[in-house]
């Protein structure tokens, strides 16, 4: 799964890359959490004949994907991630495969790796070209009973290349430049048409940078959360009796 990313681009990077104009300054952000909002970039309104206006928009989506047939969120599972290999065909991402696929702007991800009992290995891994790149996305307007309103939206997930693997068996789907348009167009490409798009990245795409266990918490949101560390290399030792983590409270849906 994809847990926590980051964004490091600048307003004008984003919108050079992505073919956007009049993104809203933001800071860089180092540690994106579930429920957090996040940004993607979705098809928008073709632009008269002779206009400049680019036929996409950015929307600011709360991380935590909500089908708009849920009316009771208490006890429905926080879906930041949809599985690219069954979304089409699960009731809860079917119809925004079809209507609303997204791209989500990213320098990079965290992954965790697990052995046995051991204290888990945070990695931060990013592009070795560096940049920012575009996760694949789903994204759905939701209702509550008092009728107000958000966007939320899940990252779409493929299994994990040669590279990764040893790490974690799954890893976002990255949208290539030279699809964004096809991967956008909800109007003429089905989601059959865009099938081939959802596939793990080439094994040399990524680094995989062994970091401190500082990501852990949503608090630690600064670049030292990046820093390289030696493999296993803890900063703060595990007290005998310990609070649950905060990123245990980003999982809940409010």
């Amino acid at each position: 799964m994809c847990g926590r990313f980051a964004l490091l681009g600048t307003p004008e990077e984003i919108e050079a890359l992505m073919g956007l104009m009049d993104v809203e300054a933001f800071p860089a952000r180092y540690n994106i959490a579930p429920t957090q909002p996040v940004l993607m970039i979705v098809s928008g309104e073709t632009p008269p004949p002779g206009s400049n206006r680019p036929d996409r928009r950015a929307l600011l989506v709360r991380w935590g994907f909500i089908p708009g047939w849920v009316k009771d969120t208490a006890n429905y599972p926080l879906m930041i991630n949809a599985r690219s290999e069954t979304a089409i065909d699960k009731a809860s991402f079917r119809t925004a495969m079809r209507h609303r696929r997204a791209l989500i702007p990213a320098s990079g991800f965290y992954e965790w790796r697990r052995d046995g009992k051991n204290k888990s290995q945070a990695f931060w891994i990013r592009p070795k070209h560096g940049g920012v790149i575009a996760f694949a996305g789903l994204y759905e307007p939701w209702a509550n009973a008092e009728g107000s309103e958000m966007d939320t939206g899940a990252i779409l997930t493929t299994s994990a290349n040669e590279t990764l693997r040893p790490i974690h068996d799954r890893m976002p789907v990255v949208i290539d430049p030279k699809d964004f348009s096809r991967w956008l167009d909800c109007k003429t490409q089905e989601p059959r048409h865009v099938a081939d798009l959802l596939k793990p990245a080439q094994a040399d795409f990524f680094e995989a940078i062994p970091v401190s266990d500082k990501v852990n918490k949503v608090a630690n949101m600064g670049p030292d959360i990046q820093e390289r560390v030696a493999e296993g290399a803890f900063e703060v030792k595990k007290p005998l009796r310990q609070k649950p983590p905060e990123s245990d409270d980003q999982m809940k849906l409010f």
